[in-house]
C-alpha cells in the first residue's frame, strides 16, 4: 500500500492562493450574508483549508446600505459593549451602527463569526465594506460572485 499518497497537505503563507471577490448585498439578509462572508474570509470553501493559516479571500461588500433585516430588528435588536468602567455598558442598535458608518454593522456581525484570537483579527482586516456600488479596489481585479450559490 502506498502511504505517501495519503499525506495531508497543510497550506502555509507562501503556498496559499488568496483572491479578491466582490459580494453584492442588495436585498440580502444580514446574518445569512455575513455567515457566508465569514466562511469566505476564513477560506472554508477552498480544498486547501488549513485552520491556523489565513488562507481566505479578500472580500469586498458593495451596496451595504441595501441590506435587509426582517421585522423591527433595525430598532429592537440591541448590541452591547462594555467600556471597562463601572456603569460603562453601552447599547447599540443596527440602525445606530449604520448611521455611524455602513461598515460598523458588518464588522460587528462578521467579527462574532470569526475565531476570537489573533488570526480572527487578521481575517477581519480582509473585509472591505462600501455603501454604494463603487469601490476603490479595482486595481486588484476582483471577481464578482453570487453569494446565494454558496452553502
Amino acid at each position: 500500500m502506498d502511504t505517501l499518497s495519503f499525506k495531508t497537505i497543510s497550506a502555509n503563507k507562501a503556498t496559499v492562493n488568496k483572491e479578491w471577490v466582490v459580494v453584492d448585498a442588495t436585498g440580502q439578509h444580514l446574518g445569512r450574508l455575513c455567515s457566508k462572508v465569514a466562511k469566505l474570509l476564513r477560506g472554508k470553501y477552498k480544498p486547501s483549508f488549513t485552520p491556523h493559516v489565513d488562507c481566505g479571500d479578500n472580500v469586498i461588500i458593495i451596496n451595504a446600505d441595501k441590506i435587509v433585516l426582517t421585522g423591527n430588528k433595525w430598532n429592537d435588536r440591541i448590541y452591547l459593549r462594555y467600556t471597562g468602567y463601572p456603569g460603562g455598558q453601552r447599547e447599540f442598535t443596527p440602525a445606530g451602527l449604520m448611521a455611524k458608518g455602513e461598515d460598523r454593522l458588518f464588522r460587528k456581525v462578521v467579527k462574532g463569526m470569526l475565531p476570537k484570537n489573533r488570526l480572527g483579527a487578521k481575517l477581519l482586516g480582509n473585509l472591505h465594506v462600501y455603501a454604494g456600488a463603487e469601490h476603490k479596489h479595482v486595481a486588484q481585479q476582483p471577481k464578482s460572485i453570487d453569494i446565494n450559490s454558496l452553502k
